[in-house]
C-alpha cells in the first residue's frame, strides 16, 4: 500500500520558510519532498506503510516546532 501525504506550513516571509526548510532538511530521505512555494515550506511524504508515514510526519513536525521557536526567538531580539 502507498501512503501519501502532503504538509503545509505557511509563514510571513520566504526567508523563514527558507530557516524551517534547511531545519529539516537533515532529516529528509528518499520519501520526503520538501521545497518553498512563496511564503509556504510543502513537504510530501511518500511511503510504503502507514507506521513509517506516521513517524516521517511527526518528526517533520517536531523540527518544524523547533525552527518556529527559533524564528520566533530571533524575530523578538531584533
Amino acid at each position: 500500500m502507498e501512503v501519501e501525504s502532503t504538509i503545509i506550513f505557511e509563514y510571513k516571509t520566504r526567508k523563514e520558510a527558507e530557516i524551517s526548510l534547511a531545519s529539516i532538511k537533515p532529516d529528509n530521505m528518499d520519501f520526503i519532498m520538501s521545497y518553498i512555494q512563496d511564503n509556504s515550506l510543502i513537504c510530501k511524504v511518500e511511503s510504503g506503510s502507514l507506521r513509517t508515514t506516521l513517524a516521517t510526519v511527526d518528526d517533520i513536525l517536531f523540527c518544524e516546532m523547533m525552527a518556529e521557536k527559533i524564528i520566533d526567538f530571533t524575530n523578538t531580539k531584533k
